[in-house]
């Protein structure tokens, strides 16, 4: 008994910790910071940025010489050994001594010296595979950077939303008691408190949606930022109601996308001309050395040899064909989707300054009406105080000015949103927030 209330007792405190950790504080380049240096996203970017790194040495490496060594040793058997030249005047190896053992040297080297350009082709190729690589590591920080900048707008305005819901319920449950207390005294219908109390009902689904909420946009944020599962955030709220941003934007468009694109077309080049380096020979400046000893019969030393050696695969003059046009092809297909992306990045941008200039003007109106609810709220209630309004246009009137005042709120943020939502559609936004 006394182990189970142990277990339990250590549950409930390891349940409270998890419940009472406090908000983690975090700026909105903070988050941007961590998103773009923590995540896995960004991690794996820079792999394949190494990757790619090593593959340029390794290209670059096939421009030096190959040097080989080998060498054996053997142990035989009595060998009966005969030839006219070392034998002339008759006899067999029985003259010679023992021989039972063979040791063997050998070095060669190989310098590559013409093979259609293909060395050199290939080390531009992967060159620009490299500099690809760089422009897609970037792209990938502007992408998690504009997550996590969506998901800290999206908690301050689910946050800021919830509180205005916690202040209308108090109101709300308030009313419910009063319109209780004016059925007893037979001054109110019952449907008219079932109004009310139906209305605070909604209010609390409401409540209980925006919690869920939180939740989910705190796990997103805490996962791609690699911060434990609970974190809840507090946002800072001078990153969010920062309205004196500029009305346009004059950055120019600088996307590492199509950067990439680009560097991955010159690659594509690169490997046509590798393709064609195929119609022509391979020469080669070649050498070697080769010493041998085989026991009381022979030895040979500095025994060099030098010269120049040239392939040539005839066959492949045919065969390369379909290499060459499968290089071009293959050329045609960056182009097409660099300009594919092209087009779809002005369309981007365009779209994200209609936005950044709607949120500005619905700012305005929702400014006005905030104002106009919160009017009209008091003009109804003075009506409803003394009879002239009924139980439904109170309600009504109540709703609207709990959403005139949401929508205020939410459109404050929304302008600053939509601003970098601009800047990543020209790929500043990392530029931009630093």
């Amino acid at each position: 008994m006394k182990k189970k209330t142990t277990i339990l007792l250590g549950l409930l405190m390891s349940s409270l910790f998890v419940f009472s950790q406090e908000p983690k504080k975090l700026s909105l380049k903070e988050v941007v910071e961590l998103a773009t240096t923590k995540s896995n996203q960004a991690n794996l970017a820079i792999l394949k940025k190494q990757t790619a790194e090593a593959e340029v040495i390794q290209a670059k490496n096939k421009q030096y010489p190959n040097l080989t060594l080998s060498g054996q040793y053997q142990r035989i058997s009595q060998p009966n050994i005969s030839s006219p030249v070392l034998f002339q005047g008759g006899g067999s190896g029985e003259s010679f001594g023992n021989i039972n053992q063979i040791l063997l040297g050998n070095a060669n080297a190989s310098i590559p010296l013409f093979n259609g350009l293909k060395i050199n082709q290939n080390i531009k190729a992967h060159e620009n595979l490299l500099q690809a690589e760089i422009a897609q590591e970037n792209q990938t920080k502007e992408n998690l950077a504009n997550y996590a900048i969506a998901l800290y707008f999206n908690i301050y305005k689910t946050q800021q939303t919830l509180t205005i819901l916690n202040d209308n319920l108090k109101s709300a449950q308030q009313r419910v008691t009063d319109f209780k207390n004016l059925e007893d005294n037979g001054l109110l219908a019952h449907n008219d408190l079932l109004k009310a109390q139906l209305q605070a009902s909604n209010i609390e689904l409401s409540i209980e949606k925006s919690k869920k909420d939180i939740n989910v946009l705190n796990y997103k944020l805490a996962s791609i930022l690699n911060l434990d599962e609970n974190t809840s955030f507090d946002i800072v709220k001078e990153d969010i109601e920062l309205l004196n941003v500029v009305q346009t934007s004059n950055s120019s468009i600088e996307r590492s996308d199509l950067s990439a694109l680009n560097h991955q077309f010159e690659a594509s080049k690169n490997q046509i001309k590798i393709a064609q380096g195929n119609y022509f020979p391979s020469v080669n400046l070649i050498g070697g050395y080769v010493a041998a000893d085989i026991h009381n019969f022979l030895t040979v030393t500095n025994a060099m040899n030098f010269g120049v050696g040239v392939s040539y695969d005839l066959s492949g003059i045919f065969k390369n064909n379909a290499e060459v046009k499968i290089a071009k092809s293959k050329s045609e297909e960056v182009k097409f989707s660099t300009s594919i992306l092209e087009k779809q990045i002005n369309e981007e941008v365009k779209n994200a300054e209609e936005n950044y200039l709607l949120a500005q003007k619905q700012f305005n109106v929702y400014q006005k009406a905030a104002e106009q609810s919160d009017e009209n709220y008091r003009i109804v209630k003075d009506k409803y105080d003394n009879g002239l309004s009924s139980t439904n246009d109170l309600l009504e009137a109540n709703v609207e000015q709990i959403q005139a005042s949401i929508n205020e709120t939410v459109s404050q943020a929304d302008i600053l949103q939509k601003y970098y939502e601009l800047q990543y559609a020209k790929g500043t936004l990392i530029k931009t927030i630093n």
